[in-house]
């Protein structure tokens, strides 16, 4: 049985987690726990850093907190346990980083579904699916 569930989330993308979190629900139906995650990319470079205001990431974090709580107890049932959680950085990295941390038995990530040209995964989804020390579920969207 899976007793770690990390689902990865775009607050950007409201239609994209429908799936997701479908699949995630159903793997701790039986009293897992639901790790939601959404990163907040970072600057990159640092002097691309200095085209913003002093205190932007800090605020751009407090307020991915706030929406990814809303989002959580708006979405997810009050049965499950359910625990937000904002990253900072490269997206599939941190996903990695967290799912190691947390350490979940699985990752459940959403992808685009490929048209006629393009018949791989989402980059962060295909390096989660790589490198990735979990199993990963991987939901088309």
């Amino acid at each position: 049985m899976t007793r770690k569930v990390l689902l990865t989330v775009d607050l950007g993308n409201e239609a994209a987690n429908a799936g997701p979190l479908a699949a995630a629900l159903d793997l701790v139906r039986d009293g897992g726990v639901l790790h939601v995650v959404s990163v907040l990319p970072d600057f990159g470079l640092a002097q691309v850093s200095g085209y913003f205001r002093k205190g932007f990431e800090k605020e751009a974090l407090s307020g991915l907190g706030k929406a990814l709580t809303e989002w959580v107890n708006t979405h997810v049932p009050d049965v499950v346990d359910a625990h937000p959680h904002v990253l900072h950085g490269t997206i599939y990295d941190e996903i990695l980083r967290a799912a190691d941390r947390l350490q979940v038995d699985v990752i459940v990530i959403g992808s685009h579904r490929p048209e006629l040209k393009d018949y791989l995964l989402g980059p962060n989804a295909a390096r989660v699916v790589r490198h990735a020390r979990q199993s990963v579920f991987v939901v088309r969207t």
